[in-house]
Formats: structure tokens, sequence, C-alpha cells
């Protein structure tokens, strides 16, 4: 081993460098950065060949003098801070003095800036860390910097660099993430003379959302505000299993934290598909103090005093923006009439043994769910009289326009919160039976019920075995009079043999959801007025009244103004 000994400066630099530049997108989010802290409203990039050969970033900020252009060159120089105690709740994206130094010692770094005084501004080049020039030219306020040959001068970190269409996808969304803190920049993204991003100035999320990702994306969400956290999130029911976004910032800042993310997620729990990944824009203001930003190189990740009690926070407010009619999909919001195969299995919709078409429906539908104090719907009822059609939806006016239920849907989602607050240990409404149900069963179902002889009774199923590979039922749920006791327990045990319900973390919500399925009314029954008023009432008494069990709508909304307008009255 060799004496120790100080390192060279350009071999610092570039070990420096090795932090702070990983790619092409590294450098365009150092120098973006840098032009929002300069206080820019229009920040413009240019890249050829994927940032390697060329980047330009041009900005109208304050820009700097001769002198302070000189020093912004010398590893850490800022004017972020001045000692260690500006670093709590410090508000400037950057503030260590070290990319323009690290960018400068990997490449052909040029910086032009003025700072609007005689229309005279300064031009410094450097070329792998040295400073060649620094000159007069003119120009107006602001500055441009432009990085040329990146990594020329350590060719084992270019030959790790992808391709030219890749670098420029990692620089397109390190853009969108900077674009979305800041909504009152307008930014532009420009690739081999091709406009690829576009956002003006707005002072709404959603609208930067549209112009980064289109329109459609944007119609699909809907806003989160709730104890400093504010944003917008994908309804549950336009949710797929690949191609979310996600983009989490906190006093500005961008930043990743999975744990964030898997909070937010749990705020979609009993109303999304669990292989679905809602699109997520969130926003944390929180004191200072309660988060140090100064715990990655790139200032990528940070670390919050209180992150339970931020995940909390996050997922209360998320469960809030889905819960409410709001979040319910709009008339023609989605496009594709198979979206939801494969994101849940679609059940059987035929009727119970002994339902005769047209028949009148029983009485007391909803009795069993009807002992007690009715539940108090969460938001105020419509007035109106609820129709049934097809026997399948029920529609009722509301002050915005037309709500469209699916009675299934409906009826599951709520016959999945009252399983779940069995499970948690209330009591499950039964009926013991005056003759017993004997059921044959394979051996692995008979296994699978009596390991989940505890979930069974909480909803109502008092089985047990009855020798060989049978079990007799004591005891039935009973929560409509059209329900198939016996067809519903022979299909939860078919379920449970096949482990659908994964693992212990969701096997409770799972099998819920499952028996929820199972035991709602269907397509195809006719329920009469009361029963579609009652199934109304103890939908809005849910929490999450808008989605079924598997993310799917349970309500669809017409708004009066897309009528009007469909009828020539806009």
């Amino acid at each position: 081993m060799g004496r120790i000994a100080i390192l060279a400066d350009h071999v610092a630099d570039q070990i420096a460098a090795g932090e702070v530049v990983e790619r092409p997108a590294s450098v365009v989010k150092e120098l973006v950065e840098n032009a929002l802290d300069a206080g820019a409203t229009d920040v413009t990039v240019t890249v050829t060949g994927g940032g390697r050969m060329l980047i330009r970033v041009s900005d109208d900020g304050s820009g700097m003098d001769r002198d302070d252009a000189v020093l912004a060159l010398e590893r850490h120089a800022t004017s972020k801070l001045t000692d260690t105690r500006d670093l709590v709740g410090i508000g400037s994206f950057g503030f260590r003095g070290e990319a323009l130094p690290a960018i400068g010692s990997v490449s052909r770094l040029t910086l032009e800036t003025a700072t609007g005084t005689g229309g005279e501004g300064t031009r410094v080049l450097v070329l792998g860390g040295r400073m060649e020039q620094v000159a007069p030219v003119a120009r107006a306020r602001g500055t441009t910097v432009t990085v040329e040959r990146l990594f020329y001068n350590t060719p084992a970190r270019r030959k790790f660099l992808r391709s030219a269409r890749a670098e420029t996808r990692a620089i397109h969304e390190a853009l969108q993430a900077l674009a979305l803190a800041r909504l009152d920049v307008a930014f532009r993204l420009e690739s081999e003379g091709r406009g690829l991003l576009e956002a003006p100035r707005t002072a709404d999320l959603s609208s930067r959302v549209a112009a980064l990702f289109g329109r459609a994306l944007a119609d699909q969400l809907v806003p989160v505000d709730h104890a400093g956290l504010k944003g917008l999130v994908q309804r549950p029911a336009d949710a797929r299993p690949a191609g979310r976004r996600t983009f989490l910032y906190v006093n500005g800042r961008p930043f990743r934290d999975h744990f964030l993310v898997r909070a937010a997620e749990a705020g979609y729990r009993g109303a999304i598909h669990p292989g679905a990944r809602p699109t997520l824009f969130l926003s944390l203001t929180v004191p200072g103090e309660a988060v140090d930003v100064n715990v990655h190189p790139a200032k990528l990740e940070v670390r919050f005093h209180d992150k339970y009690g931020i995940e909390r926070a996050v997922e209360e407010a998320v469960r809030g923006a889905v819960a409410g009619v709001d979040a319910a999909v709009g008339l023609g919001a989605w496009e594709d009439g198979e979206r939801w195969a494969g994101s849940g299995e679609r059940v059987d919709q035929a009727r119970a043994p002994g339902w005769t078409e047209g028949a009148d429906a029983p009485e007391d539908l909803f009795a069993p769910l009807s002992e007690g104090a009715p539940p108090a719907p969460r938001q105020p009822l419509p007035a109106s009289e609820v129709l049934q059609l097809h026997a399948t939806y029920l529609l009722l006016e509301d002050a915005d326009g037309l709500l469209i239920v699916d009675q299934h849907s409906a009826h599951e989602r709520v016959l999945y919160e009252r399983a779940m607050a069995e499970l948690s240990g209330a009591d499950a409404a039964a009926q013991r039976l005056l003759l017993p149900i004997t059921l044959n069963l394979t051996a692995a179902e008979l296994d699978a019920v009596e390991a989940n002889r505890e979930v069974l009774h909480a909803v109502g199923y008092e089985a047990a075995p009855f020798g060989g590979e049978s079990v007799v039922l004591h005891a039935v749920p009973n929560p409509h009079r059209r329900f198939d006791a016996q067809r519903c327990f022979e299909e939860l045990a078919t379920d449970l043999a096949r482990n659908r319900f994964g693992g212990v973390h969701n096997r409770i919500e799972r099998f819920a959801a499952t028996w929820a399925c199972r035991a709602a009314v269907k397509a195809g029954d006719v329920l009469d007025a009361r029963e579609r008023a009652e199934l109304l009432r103890r939908l809005f008494a849910c929490t999450l009244p808008p989605h079924d069990v598997h993310g799917r709508p349970t309500i669809v909304r017409l708004p009066r103004g897309e009528l009007e307008r469909r009828f020539g009255r806009g």
C-alpha cells in the first residue's frame, strides 16, 4: 500500500463530478435548478446526441457580474448560504457550490451571463476543469450555460451512458419533475431541433399536468388538500398496473421516497385492484427544521423528523381525496370496454336458485343491515327519486348532473366495509339453520376451510367437519334474501384452496373483497323503490363510495354541463 497523499485538484474534481454528474440528465437538473434559484421565469433546454454532444440551458434570471461568474466555477462557491445554520430550512434547490465546477471538470463548459446593466456580460470558458478564457460579451439579462463533449476526458464514464434516445428521455423526465415544482416558470425542451416539451406559466397544477402529460391524464385526477399536503391523485377506476407517474415534493423540492409512495397507495386500500398503481402528484409543506435535505449527493432524498407522522398524513389525505363523489368516473372517461380484463375476476352474474325474471323483489332485501340505527351518509343524499335501468343501474339526480350507480358494485362496497368491520371484531349477522347443509369438498378445499375457520366465522359461516371430505354448515350469513349461502361458501372454499388471498398482510382484505363480490346483489336483480333508496343510503355512508373493491367505478357522473353541451344549450 502506497503512502497517503493529497489528491491533485483535477483528480478531486473528477471524483466529485462522479457524485453530482451521473449522466446528461444530472447536468440538466443542476443547471435548471441554478436557473430557478436565480429567479428565472423562462427556461429553455437544448440537447444534441442525448446530451453527450451538447447541453444548453438558457434563462432570464438575475445573472452574474464578472467577479461572481469567475468565482461560481470554483468548488464550494455559493451564494445560497454562509453558515451551517443556514442549512436548516434552506429554500433554494442548490446550496453546495459543486455543480458548475464538477460539470466543468468533465466537459467543455461555456458560461455567458449578464445582470442587465449596460447590456454587457461575461463569457467564461472552462475545459476539463481549467479556466481557459474570461472575456466580455454583449447579451441580455440572464445566463446561458453550454456543456459540450460531456465525459470526453473520462472514457470509462462515457462508455456506460445509454443510447441517445434513452438519455434524452431521462432529460425529459428530469425537466418534467422541475416543471411540476414551479408552475410560475415557463419550460421548453428541444432535441435535435425538435420540440419535446412546452410548458407555459400557469397557476393551476392540473393545467401543468395537461401540458406535460396530456389532457387525458389530467382529467383522471382529483385534488388533494389536507394538513399541509396538496396535489393531484388518480381516480381508482383509472389506475393501471403500468404507466404510473409518481412525483413527490417537499417545500417545493422534488425527492424520492418509496415508503411515502406506499403510504399514498395505502390510501386506496379497498378501492383499487392490488396490481394497479395510481399516478400521484403530491407536494408537502413542512417547517424547515422538520426535514433534512442534505442527505443525498444529488439531493434526491430527504429525511423527515417525524417520518411515520408524515406517512400517516399522506395516507389520510389520499383516502379523503378518493372518497368523495368527485372521484367518481365521468361519463366517457375511459375508451376501452375491456379495461378491466385481467384486473380482477368478473363474477358470474347468475341469480340465486329459484329467482324468476320479473318477479317482485323481497320486501326486506337489506333487512339484516337495518338492525339498529341506520348509518348516517358521509355526504348529503340527493332528494330526487331513484330509478332503475336494465335491472342493473340506479339513476338519480344531484346538483351537478346525473349519477349512475352500478347496483352490484355499490352493494359490494357496502358488504366489503361491513365485512372488514366484522373481521376486525364486530359481531356478524348470521342465521341458524333448522336443517344444516352438508357439503362435499376436495381435500385442498377442506384444508383451506379448516385453516380459515376464524375468518369464515367472522362473516357468519359456522362450519364443522362431517367426516371424510365433508363439512356441515350450522349457520350462514344473511346479507339479503336473494343470497345463495351454499353457493357462496363453495366459491369461497375454492378461492381459499387456490391461495388467491396472498400473504397474511392482505389476506383479510382480499377475503372480505371476495366475500362481498360473491354475496352482493347481481346485475338483473330488480329492486323496489325502498331497496334502491336504502342501498344508496348505505353506499354514501361508506368511506369510499365511488369505487368497488376491485378498483372499478361504482358511480359514473354525467355532468349537467355535458348534458347542456350535447343538447346545444352550452
